[in-house]
């Protein structure tokens, strides 16, 4: 990365850092663009420039996550399926959950604000559904290339939003424990817990689909 991708990689962290900070101590609804910008030292037009709305601040991270899992399911080995890579880039994520498990009394905080954050505004639950859903159709995208899907094949879309499915699932159960008080060091082993779970469900159906081909010569990356 260049020395000015890397800048503009630092503001775009500032702003998001900034955004979640506020949203966190007066709730999404209360706090405009403008007041994000202030608080962040850049002006208005430097935050749209980097994120198109105010919900597109506060999703930026899981759009962002959601594309490395893609791009995990995209680079996997040759002759591996879809799921475990999948699996090991989900599981490989620690975030504010696993800071929290560590004893991050802040992380632990931030979790729980924004957990009551999202399910106090209908506008971010509806944002949400949005970044899950474009995320299933990316990692389709990706699933359908690599298996050479022809038109009106709907097993990657199929894959994906099974895949995409488990990732949604947890984040949901994250949010329900994180309100309902439970310890995060018990609830980051009850997640992985969870999830293995989960993905073993779906190898009996999945075990064997979308393997990487052997040779990727010719293969678009």
């Amino acid at each position: 990365m260049g020395l000015r991708e890397l800048k503009k990689e630092q503001t775009r962290q500032l702003i998001a850092d900034t955004a979640w900070r506020l949203f966190a101590d007066r709730g999404f609804d209360q706090v405009s663009v403008a007041e994000v910008a202030r608080e962040a030292q850049v002006a208005e037009a430097t935050v749209y420039n980097y994120f198109r709305t105010k919900e597109d601040l506060f999703y930026w991270r899981l759009e962002a996550f959601a594309a490395r899992l893609a791009e995990a399911v995209s680079t996997r080995l040759p002759g591996e399926s879809a799921l475990p890579a999948f699996r090991r880039a989900l599981l490989a994520e620690g975030g504010l959950l696993a800071r929290a498990e560590a004893g991050d009394a802040e992380a632990l905080g931030r979790l729980r604000a924004v957990s009551q954050v999202i399910s106090a505004s209908p506008m971010l639950l509806a944002r949400e559904q949005q970044a899950i859903n474009q995320a299933a159709v990316e990692l389709a995208s990706v699933i359908a290339a690599d298996v050479g899907a022809p038109p009106g094949d709907l097993r990657p879309q199929v894959a994906a939003h099974a895949l995409i499915g488990v990732h949604r699932a947890l984040l949901d159960y994250v949010r329900y424990r994180v309100q309902a008080g439970q310890n995060p060091a018990t609830l980051a082993a009850e997640i992985r817990k969870l999830a293995t779970e989960a993905f073993e469900l779906l190898e009996r159906g999945l075990r064997d689909y979308a393997a990487n081909p052997a040779s990727t010569t010719g293969r678009v990356r």
